[in-house]
């Protein structure tokens, strides 16, 4: 089967995920400058999470357009990618709304961890639909950066329950910058139109 539905559907959650993270920052009750400072880890929390989604996004543009087809397992695979980046609104939230503690800290962390395992199995996935001599195979490699993605996430969560979660907030931090870096692997393999 084609894949236009894939993206289609998938590009329209990403967008309704981000729409509800910026209706969850609710106006500051007072017109000082004061006001707007007190809600600092909400917006800091809204930025994280936006860097995040959007990486997941762009990753999955270029993924799909290594692709000629989907199956059902594909499907499966990114309604799981999905589930996980539709929880980062509820994680966002708490997380910016208790500046940053240390469980909600944690939630967030293992949030990014599932995305990018459930990021991992699609593009699995799509590997075994297309064959370890696919573009998408020749392109992902080793996946140092996803490696490290995972690592980090992983420590991210001990780190906020029982040392410190503003060191566990910049490591999510540090991995948003690793991706804001342009993954090219996907895009210098495609044909140029």
């Amino acid at each position: 089967m084609g894949k236009g539905r894939l993206e289609a559907f998938s590009d329209g959650v990403i967008a309704i995920i981000i729409t509800i993270m910026v209706l969850e920052m609710h106006a500051p009750h007072g017109a000082q400058w004061s006001d707007v400072a007190k809600l600092w880890p909400v917006f800091l929390s809204y930025v994280l999470s936006f860097v995040h989604v959007g990486v997941y996004w762009n990753n999955h543009h270029h993924m799909l357009h290594a692709v000629k087809q989907v199956n059902g397992s594909v499907l499966w695979a990114n309604l799981h990618l999905l589930f996980w980046l539709s929880l980062m609104p509820f994680t966002t939230g708490w997380m910016g709304e208790n500046h940053f503690a240390p469980v909600p800290v944690a939630l967030y962390a293992f949030d990014l961890l599932m995305c990018a395992v459930a990021y991992l199995l699609l593009q699995r996935r799509i590997i075994c639909l297309h064959g370890t001599d696919s573009l998408l195979a020749g392109a992902v490699g080793h996946d140092l950066k996803g490696k490290i993605s995972l690592a980090s996430y992983a420590l991210a969560i001990p780190l906020a329950l029982f040392g410190s979660s503003p060191a566990a907030g910049a490591l999510l931090f540090a991995v948003g910058c690793l991706w804001l870096i342009p993954d090219r692997r996907i895009e210098s393999r495609l044909p140029h139109d």
